[in-house]
């Protein structure tokens, strides 16, 4: 295993944006505001419960204990924020994160304040990786996420040598994991952003990996539509991790069975994809009816999600899944290929991810 990551995140700029907020346990106090490079203000009211929402959001924990708070303040700072022709970027840093927030809807092209108001309205129910707009997360005191992203760093100990693909590269959370955890891996990152990548290699350290380390791993770099013939290689993949959304939802290609057939022709045999499929339904058409109420059996409940039904269209039979959390936004995750024995697969994991395995099920199509 590599050893623990330690995050060299560039020095940021003087801010566009900073505030800090008062914690809901220091009533006493006035909230504070500071407000640089932006005309909008806000009552004290105001303030102090938009501060309450952003204190919510910012302790996203990963997945050790949450340590105790040393301050009566959470500060966050927006280092970058840019509209290009497919997301609007927004580079967040915090006490204790780095985070890629993407959103082409929310955004008002007239107040970037309002818009990080009512995206952090929106973030208070889960963690930081249940919230649709955010794309990437790096942690300065710990490597896990405690969320998808650390599921994908299992994949590697099931597939033949050779390169992995990420489609959906983002800012490269789960290329940060995989080369530390992994560092001999050739990763082959694809995104269509190429401002994205700009970003994320200036403010979240994806320049690092590009550059090889001592076991010779790597990030090779691509911008382009993941899905066009463009991104294929001579023999294939040993797998592809696929992570593709816009505007908070799985791209509709996806929704396709001809689609995850031309992904598969992608790999070698073998070879695996494993898939961010979003959260489930609430409910479903006729066909395919599932309630989580009605005493169905768990197993069933793979039927909730969209992108996964359509997988066991392409591959009957040779899919398994597992749902995350409600801590970590309930996605659904689908790995093709049998069902791996999870003993062995746990037995080649660190410490911190050898349980999450167990939650892997084969979907049984009755």
């Amino acid at each position: 295993m590599g050893c623990s990551l330690q995050l060299r995140l560039p020095p940021s700029p003087p801010p566009a944006l900073c505030y800090s907020f008062l914690l809901p346990t220091t009533a006493a106090k006035s909230p504070t505001s500071r407000c640089y490079g932006s005309s909008s203000t806000t009552s004290a009211a105001a303030a102090r419960k938009k501060g309450k929402q952003v204190k919510a959001v910012l302790q996203s924990a990963a997945v050790q204990k949450p340590e105790k708070e040393d301050e009566d303040e959470e500060d966050f700072q927006v280092v970058t924020a840019v509209k290009t022709v497919y997301n609007h970027i927004i580079i967040l840093d915090t006490p204790k994160s780095r985070l890629l927030l993407l959103d082409s809807t929310r955004i008002s092209p007239h107040s970037l304040l309002n818009f990080l108001f009512l995206l952090f309205s929106t973030l208070t129910s889960h963690s930081f990786a249940d919230a649709d707009s955010v794309h990437s997360q790096l942690n300065k005191r710990t490597k896990w996420t405690g969320s998808y992203w650390d599921e994908f760093a299992t994949l590697p100990p099931l597939l033949p040598q050779g390169p992995i693909a990420i489609f959906g590269l983002g800012g490269g959370t789960s290329a940060h994991l995989m080369l530390d955890l992994w560092p001999s891996l050739q990763l082959e990152g694809w995104e269509i952003d190429e401002i994205l990548i700009d970003k994320s290699r200036d403010y979240l350290g994806l320049s690092d990996l590009e550059k090889h380390t001592a076991d010779s791993g790597v990030l090779n770099i691509h911008i382009g539509d993941a899905l066009s013939p463009d991104a294929a290689i001579s023999g294939g993949y040993a797998g592809i991790i696929v992570d593709l959304f816009a505007e908070g939802k799985v791209l509709p290609q996806l929704e396709q069975a001809a689609t995850w057939l031309e992904l598969n022709d992608k790999l070698m045999p073998n070879g695996r994809l494993m898939v961010n499929c979003a959260a489930g339904e609430d409910r479903l058409t006729a066909n395919n009816e599932v309630s989580q109420h009605d005493g169905s059996s768990i197993d069933d409940t793979w039927k909730l999600n969209a992108t996964i039904r359509v997988l066991c269209e392409a591959f009957p039979g040779q899919v398994n899944w597992k749902k995350m959390p409600p801590s970590a936004g309930e996605n659904y995750l689908a790995l093709t290929g049998s069902l791996p024995d999870l003993c062995t697969w746990s037995d080649a994991l660190p410490n911190e991810l050898k349980s999450s395995v167990n939650q892997w099920r084969a979907c049984n199509i009755s």
